[in-house]
């Protein structure tokens, strides 16, 4: 029984993200890229994903949260926690050999003596908040933080980064007064005598909008949405990135109903006309957003198919007057190309509201992943 095949999948082309990640590397050469897996490598399946960088060079992994490290570790890259850790997770992780953020004084002095107690020097990776708001040093509390820091016994400095809020608004002016911080506190610390093997601030939106993050002093980038085809919903586009995931399903019932028929709950949709309809083997519990009720469509044998009514947890109904010769059973293409017309991630983001990155990490565990 477990090899019945799940109705609804994601198809996940890893030649397709491996040439995104070789387009974005040479992209920004000579700077390294840091690729971002958190949260399951945006729900695609953490595995796969990276053993497929990996063949394809990426030297270094970028996780949010322990156990997320963890799992990487068996592929023999350097991984690194970009958000934070909670003090009981920080022995566990130096033990185990991951690069650790420091984001304030005392995290530094619990990586130093957890170091110490486990025998062996620990890597991490200063955290600067210059304008998020969210985790980190403050720069103007940074510099006798980072000399404290430098100090203790059994800690390397290796690196140093932040992050920016606006940098998917080209020309934003917080996003290069973050920089110049940056590099203020990196002469800072270089008069002293301290300095950083690996010097990283721009993210996705930053490789395509902000040239300045990917040159010197900086020195990495990290990318997580661009890996797989996808952009912020503002900005510039300058990388030549394609999707690597579809999001497919079966027709599993055909009928045509009389005029008049109340479409779904709440009966948000009635028919005019006689219609031929199906009955679509996904709904909003394996990623589709509801907002495609009555306003979005999906891709049978390549005709766009109107969706009538509001979307259900495990279904959707489709119009199926542009397609009369669909059957029972014929694939539907819910994100991706069929024929001349294609459904994107941006598409969907837009419909919702939302930003990309939502959509991607939204489709649900029944949704099984297909590596092709």
């Amino acid at each position: 029984m477990n090899d019945l095949p799940r109705r609804v999948w994601l198809e996940i082309s890893l030649e397709t993200l491996t040439r995104n990640y070789s387009k974005i590397a040479e992209a920004v050469a000579p700077c390294g890229v840091l690729a971002v897996l958190k949260a399951n490598a945006y729900g695609l399946g953490v595995l796969p994903i990276a053993e497929a960088l990996a063949r394809a060079g990426a030297s270094c992994f970028g996780v949010a949260e322990p156990y997320e490290a963890l799992q990487l570790l068996p592929l023999g890259k350097p991984v690194q926690i970009l958000s934070s850790v909670l003090p009981d997770e920080i022995e566990p992780m130096v033990a185990a050999g991951v690069t650790l953020p420091v984001t304030d004084r005392a995290t530094a002095m619990r990586i130093s003596s957890a170091a110490l107690r486990c025998g062996r020097t620990a890597t991490a990776h200063v955290k600067l908040d210059t304008g998020m708001g969210r985790l980190g040093i403050l720069a103007q509390e940074a510099l006798p933080v980072i000399e404290e820091a430098a100090a203790l016994p059994n800690l390397r400095l290796e690196g140093i980064f932040s992050h920016f809020p606006y940098a998917y608004e080209t020309g934003s002016e917080l996003t290069n007064r973050q920089m110049d911080l940056f590099c203020a506190i990196l002469e800072q610390a270089a008069a002293r005598g301290i300095h950083f093997a690996k010097r990283h601030i721009a993210n996705s939106d930053a490789i395509n909008n902000f040239p300045r993050a990917c040159r010197a002093p900086f020195n990495q980038v990290r990318t997580g949405i661009n890996l797989h085809g996808s952009f912020d919903t503002a900005g510039r586009r300058a990388l030549h990135v394609a999707p690597v995931l579809s999001l497919k399903t079966r027709l599993t019932a055909i009928r045509t109903l009389p005029p008049g028929t109340g479409i779904g709950y709440g009966h948000t949709y009635r028919l005019h006309r006689a219609t031929r309809v199906g009955t679509v083997s996904a709904g909003y519990a394996d990623g589709l957003p509801l907002a495609l009720s009555n306003r979005g469509y999906l891709l049978i044998r390549g005709a766009p198919c109107p969706v009538l009514g509001r979307l259900s947890m495990d279904y959707a109904t489709v119009s199926l007057e542009s397609v009369p010769d669909a059957q029972v059973g014929d694939e539907v293409v819910c994100l991706g190309g069929s024929g001349i017309h294609a459904l994107t991630v941006e598409d969907w983001a837009a419909l919702k509201n939302t930003h990309p990155y939502e959509i991607i990490c939204s489709f649900g565990n029944r949704v099984e992943r297909r590596y092709v």
